[in-house]
């Protein structure tokens, strides 16, 4: 069987129906080894598509991007847990620094109140009611 000359590229997949294909398979598979020509296979008589005879290219691709969003989801899930576990030490960390500069601010506090009556000095109180929500704790 002699094959014809090349058809023209186009994006646009054919659609043949599955008897055609049965008949010119050869064809097709040499078309779309040489042009990267895909062919869709209909069911006789319906449109709808139910398989394809892609260029092995487009195949090994489809199986290679799976297996990189596999890879990808692994990936992004170990970033996941190292992000999650540095907010937590990161939070521990705050934690003891907030209460280390607690503990120094009621030290002075403390000092300050030994040395000048509470409200006797009105820069003073201002001072404090700044520091309200550190010393609350």
């Amino acid at each position: 069987m002699a094959v014809p000359a090349l058809p023209p590229r186009s994006d646009q997949p054919r659609a043949l129906p599955l008897r055609e294909v049965r008949s010119r398979l050869t064809q097709l598979v040499a078309l779309a080894e040489a042009t990267d020509t895909v062919t869709v296979v209909t069911r006789d008589g319906d449109p709808r598509p139910v398989a394809a005879i892609v260029p092995a290219a487009a195949a090994r691709t489809l199986a290679q991007s799976r297996a990189d969003a596999d890879r990808l989801a692994t990936v992004t899930a170990g970033w996941a847990r190292r992000l999650d576990e540095l907010h937590r030490q990161r939070g521990r960390r705050h934690a003891a620094e907030l209460r280390a500069v607690r503990a120094a601010l009621a030290e002075a506090w403390a000092e300050l109140d030994r040395r000048a009556l509470p409200g006797g000095d009105a820069p003073l109180a201002r001072l404090r009611a700044a520091h309200a929500d550190l010393l609350a704790d």
